[in-house]
């Protein structure tokens, strides 16, 4: 699903359907030529150098001009406008999304209290908001900062946000009292405790991470630009080292022309800059910076904001995944599916005496009993008169009606044969069998009774997601161990985790649990993935290595995650995985391409530049360039081209298929090692054709 600001800032025409829009390239060219400026550009070293050469060329095609100096120095300059252009286009994506969310913070006024009493308050700026001030927000106004509802309850529009039209409720307790600057509330009224300090909303937040200002390199990106650093030098140590050696060639062999030679002094630097630019990793210089922005941009058009690149790149790398039960695995609502009577009591029976005690329980359960009853037995509902109606409590465990001497209950097991004996009754030993079968098999058993004894038992049933089996086993095949967390007692939580697929489970679980078992599995090597929306939920999504926060949940959730998914979806986890991958992914399959490509470099130009000194060379120009400058000329312009032409993969991501590492590495190695190999032959080899005919390349 495409977020709500990219699909704004693309009817502004900011961002064009195809990642190589012309309109998209125009907007992005002058921030590309802005990132040549040095004090920007050292930040990537290979880039640097490839800057430094552009110039130091440039100064040798003024000194001794020719057409051959000025062709190299055009298309080093557009290596490096390319290579800003790669990651300039990646940031741009999210400046459109930027510029959407900037709508959403205004100028609000806040009527701040001056007490706890809503008739003391004064006006202010929301700018002026401090942590800790109250403020009151009634139906039509907009909430003037981040915070948590203490007082009332209201449905607000988030759609600034989420881009989800429909109103959600915020109220005070519980994890869905957070509230966010910017929203508007719809109806009645509240009291928010603002939690933001001034300049760090979550929209502050939101606009700078997807502008890309706070994207800090991870530590893998960090490790491979040192690699990449270090690549270089050692190139540039060789390439150094050929300029004696092209002087010592000329003296050794006075007949040999210079066009053929290649060693008069200017055309000698460019000739070796050209060498330098070609042999150092250009390709995976230029699109590094891009594949982590892109990763970042792929999560945001999902609605998830990555609070760092390394919550992103850890997501590839998480061995183990906890996710909830409720809600994320199952549906969420128990449903009635079936009603098992104790012997002597008629299905019919049981089923009208259980759509009685529901009439009046407005929870999901509770409306899905009289639904089952009325879709199965054809029991209508029906207007009861002088009834007294029990609602459940958390004391009781149990809701039902008085109609007169009639009483029927019905609730959790214990409670209701509890009920039952207090009245005289004596359960039989067939409701307990029942209820452990129920219990068994991954349902709930509700117990009926009517007065002193037992009708029957209803079997609500937490259905399974649709495909959530499936999903599971393609974790199982990346190496991924999922977990499923409930409060359900051991025998219900293995039967949903049986039906579901997961690898395990944890029973009855508490907050205290959920933090035991997150170390037990780091301590253990591996990384941990899980979601929350609660505050007892906080100290688990701080403990894991990606903590998905719901944008429903509380503050304290959403300051201790390092991702916040504004769709407040749990399934969601598992998508956040699959990009984690890809993005790793990617930059692996570019890094191989990338080395790959120097290897049919060297081949274009090591014999071209001494083929006409040292004939034995003239075996590896295997293929067979026109000329010693036109093959250079080629493999610069291929060098250039190859980054334009990857930039769609960089932004979009390899395809990524679930499979193990070691697979991944096999394909890899075959795709992108194997092709980088062979494609600079074949574009080199093409270039060639074209350049042998231009003038001045005779």
């Amino acid at each position: 699903m495409s977020s709500p600001a990219l699909k704004a800032a693309e009817r502004n025409g900011r961002v064009g359907g195809g990642l190589l829009d012309p309109k998209q390239l125009l907007t992005s060219l002058p921030d590309a030529l802005k990132k040549l400026n040095p004090a920007t550009l050292w930040r990537n070293p290979v880039m640097f150098i490839v800057e430094i050469g552009a110039a130091f060329t440039t100064v040798l095609a003024v000194l001794d001009p020719s057409f051959f100096a000025w062709a190299i120095v055009v298309w080093l300059w557009l290596t490096a406008v390319f290579a800003n252009l790669a990651e300039a286009v990646a940031e741009g994506r999210g400046k459109a999304q930027a510029a959407t969310l900037r709508k959403a913070k205004t100028d609000t006024r806040a009527r701040r209290l001056r007490g706890r009493t809503a008739t003391d308050w004064d006006v202010v700026g929301a700018p002026e908001l401090r942590q800790g001030d109250f403020v009151i927000v009634e139906a039509g106004e907009t909430i003037p900062g981040d915070g948590d509802v203490v007082e009332g309850i209201a449905s607000v529009d988030e759609s600034a946000i989420t881009g989800e039209s429909a109103p959600v409720i915020r109220e005070s307790g519980g994890d869905r009292s957070a509230v966010t600057g910017g929203t508007k509330v719809l109806s009645d009224r509240i009291i928010v405790q603002i939690t933001q300090k001034p300049g760090e909303s979550f929209i502050d937040r939101m606009i700078a991470l997807v502008e890309g200002a706070n994207r800090q390199k991870t530590p893998n990106e960090i490790a491979l630009n040192i690699l990449l650093a270090a690549l270089t030098i050692i190139f540039l140590v060789a390439t150094v080292t050929m300029q004696p050696l092209a002087i010592y060639s000329k003296l050794t062999n006075p007949g040999v022309p210079d066009s053929l030679a290649l060693n008069a002094d200017g055309v000698t630097g460019v000739v070796l800059v050209s060498l330098l630019v070609c042999l150092i990793p250009t390709t995976i210089g230029a699109l590094l910076s891009a594949i982590g922005i892109a990763g970042m941009d792929r999560l945001v058009q999902r609605n998830v904001l990555a609070m760092s690149g390394r919550a992103v790149e850890a997501a590839g790398d998480v061995s183990t995944l906890l996710l909830d039960k409720t809600g994320t695995i199952t549906l969420g609502n128990r449903q009635a599916s079936e009603f098992v009577p104790v012997n002597g009591v008629s299905e019919a029976e049981l089923a009208e005496a259980a759509q009685l005690s529901s009439l009046a329980d407005e929870t999901p359960e509770g409306r899905s009993i009289v639904v089952f009853a009325k879709q199965r037995y054809g029991l209508r509902e029906r207007e009861i008169h002088g009834a007294e109606w029990v609602q459940f409590t958390a004391q009781t465990r149990m809701s039902g009606v008085n109609l007169g001497e009639r009483q029927v209950r019905k609730g959790a097991a214990t409670a209701v044969m509890k009920w039952v004996r207090d009245r005289g009754g004596h359960p039989t030993d067939e409701v307990g069998h029942i209820v452990d079968g129920i219990s068994g098999s991954g349902g709930t058993p509700l117990v009926v009774a009517e007065k002193g004894r037992v009708l029957g038992v209803i079997h609500l049933k937490d259905v399974v997601k649709q495909g959530m089996r499936e999903r599971f086993d393609e974790m199982r095949r990346m190496g991924i161990r999922t977990v499923m967390i409930t409060g359900d007692n051991p025998l219900t939580a293995k039967a949903i985790a049986d039906e579901a697929g997961v690898d395990d489970f944890l029973a009855e679980a508490t907050p205290e649990d959920k933090l035991a078992l997150i170390r037990k599995e780091q301590q253990g090597g591996r990384l941990v993935a899980m979601t929350g929306d609660g505050t007892n939920d906080a100290p688990a999504l701080a403990q894991s290595d990606v903590g998905v926060a719901m944008n429903t949940g509380t503050s304290a959730a959403k300051e201790a995650g390092n991702m916040v998914d504004l769709d407040s979806n749990p399934t969601k986890l598992i998508e956040i995985v699959e990009i984690g991958k890809q993005l790793l992914i990617t930059r692996g399959a570019l890094t191989t391409f990338s080395i790959a490509n120097d290897i049919a470099k060297y081949f274009a130009i090591i014999p071209a530049m001494f083929a006409a000194v040292y004939p034995g060379l003239d075996t590896l120009n295997v293929m067979r360039l026109a000329s010693p400058q036109s093959a250079i000329l080629a493999a610069v312009v291929f060098n250039a081209l190859v980054i334009i032409a990857l930039i769609p993969l960089a932004l979009r991501g390899v395809r990524y298929r679930p499979a193990s590492a070691s697979k991944l590495l096999s394909r890899n190695l075959y795709v992108y090692g194997l092709g980088g190999i062979v494609a600079p032959f074949a574009g080199i080899k093409i270039i060639d054709l074209f350049i042998q005919f231009l003038p001045g390349m005779s």
